[in-house]
């Protein structure tokens, strides 16, 4: 599909309109308005037109929308009213071709929640609310979920001071690498060198904990990520721990540590986790069918997820999450079903309903047409059906998130029994809160001033290139936070 728009700056944003309803269509910028898509903004001063016109084998389509800038807007203000406007007249157009409206609408941020939020505090609620359904076609059942989370999270965010700081941790190694798996993670075998890895990563964990210290943050949440950081052997996340919680010496706050793959999960290495007080573990089956656990490649059963469970909740671990995936190859309702089941008679406290991304780079994609996936519609019902399956554990939605490439257009979202929320997922989801990270591929970021400005520090993805950047890494985290 070709794309053409005089305001080249917004190019990328508009092109992600129409992959809501072509996800997989290669769109190209075209040099004049003869192009499948053609979108202009025009207009000066307090006045924008926004017009789109879709001509295509399906239909044609033309959609324009006018919007006001108000009287001193500044340049981010105004960048956003015309991003928006460009947007929407894209979107509206695709719709009237295709005959389709995503749940979401024209949203195609990761993070429907915080723009809920931000605009309640810039316009109020009754305009926050009008904005989200008149301009942004949000359904109203997306619509609910995103206020329901908005209330169960803002307690939370409400006991946070500019102060805070949370931790991550990277192990960006698995035991085996997942069919659908985009991740920059490796698969660790005998020839691995993780004993240059952890040197690193306590090197970088040393490095920014002096500069959370300097900037005088309180450290409120710790999250080891992956990956799958129980790839580790009990000894390594002994010796890791035990450097973290002493770099960040007085740290007492939340502290979650991924257990993802039953298979990497011993008494051993839950006794180390509890030692040092981790409070929180996942435990992630994605599907309890064992047929798919093949398919997709873990190697594991569901009768190990269920022991793994068993044996972190009779070593005390009494706040466990479980992910799972709805649109897995091959996967139908009862597949869902029979997941679902499974989980709700393990009660954990927490519930991950994942919807598969087909990200471009997993095997899933590249080799696609091996595998039968279900129609987006019985996706959706499968979403529903994790979210009745929370309702029955009496958990609440808690934090959301949407990427690119989801089977319909839909989310991800994070359930939990009252009082066991995950504060890092929140803080993290929400942009509220500066996260000093650790370890190849983890994202440091910084909050700032009121309008809640973002800056992120990236570490390097590919091991050999972070190793050997570690202290560069260090002098661009000292620029976010000093």
């Amino acid at each position: 599909m070709s794309l053409y728009t005089n305001k080249t700056e917004y190019i990328a944003d508009i092109a992600d309109e129409l992959r809501l309803f072509l996800a997989k269509e290669e769109i190209t910028e075209a040099e004049n308005a003869a192009a499948d898509v053609c979108v202009t903004l025009e207009g000066g001063g307090t006045e924008r037109h926004a017009c789109a016109r879709v001509n295509v084998a399906k239909g044609m389509a033309v959609y324009e929308w006018d919007c006001v800038i108000p009287q001193g807007a500044d340049a981010l203000e105004i960048k956003r009213r015309e991003k928006r406007a460009v947007k929407i007249a894209a979107f509206r157009a695709m719709a009237n071709v295709y005959g389709f409206m995503p749940p979401w609408g024209s949203l195609t941020g990761i993070r429907p929640t915080r723009l809920l939020r931000e605009l309640r505090m810039r316009h109020g609620e009754a305009e926050a609310i009008r904005m989200m359904q008149q301009d942004f076609d949000v359904s109203e059942e997306k619509l609910a979920l995103a206020k329901t989370i908005n209330a169960v999270q803002q307690p939370i965010l409400d006991s946070q001071t500019e102060k805070d700081a949370d931790i991550y941790i990277g192990i960006p190694f698995c035991a085996s690498r997942c069919l659908y798996c985009s991740f920059a993670s490796q698969v660790r075998t005998k020839k691995t060198d993780m004993a240059a890895y952890l040197a690193a990563l306590k090197k970088d964990i040393t490095l920014g904990s002096a500069i959370l210290k300097q900037a005088g943050r309180k450290i409120r949440a710790m999250y080891i990520g992956g990956g799958t950081p129980t790839v580790l052997t009990a000894d390594e996340l002994d010796g890791l721990i035990a450097h973290a919680l002493e770099a960040y010496a007085g740290f007492n706050g939340e502290f979650t540590v991924e257990a993802g793959r039953p298979d990497t999960i011993t008494k051993e290495k839950l006794g180390v986790l509890k030692k040092y007080g981790v409070s929180r573990l996942s435990i992630n089956p994605q599907t309890m069918n064992d047929a798919t656990l093949e398919l997709i490649g873990r190697s594991h059963k569901s009768a190990d997820i269920i022991a793994a469970f068993n044996m972190a909740r009779d070593m005390g671990f009494d706040n466990i999450n479980m992910d799972v995936i709805a649109g897995l190859p091959g996967e139908h309702a009862a597949d869902m079903e029979h997941t679902l089941d499974k989980i709700i008679k393990l009660s954990p406290e927490n519930l991950t309903v994942h919807t598969l991304a087909l990200k471009r780079s997993s095997r899933l994609v590249t080799e696609g047409e091996k595998y039968p996936m279900p129609e987006a519609e019985e996706v959706e019902h499968m979403v529903h059906m994790g979210s009745e399956a929370a309702a029955r554990l009496g958990m609440r939605p808690y934090y959301m998130y949407r990427q690119k490439y989801m089977s319909g257009n839909l989310e991800n979202v994070g359930y939990a029994k009252p009082g066991t929320e995950c504060v890092y997922n929140i803080d993290m989801m929400e942009d509220t809160t500066a996260i000093m990270s650790h370890g190849a591929g983890a994202m440091t970021k910084c909050v700032y001033d009121a309008a809640r400005r973002v800056e992120r520090v990236p570490a390097p993805k590919e091991i050999s290139t972070y190793i050997a950047k570690v202290e560069k890494l260090s002098g661009e985290k000292a620029r976010l936070f000093l």
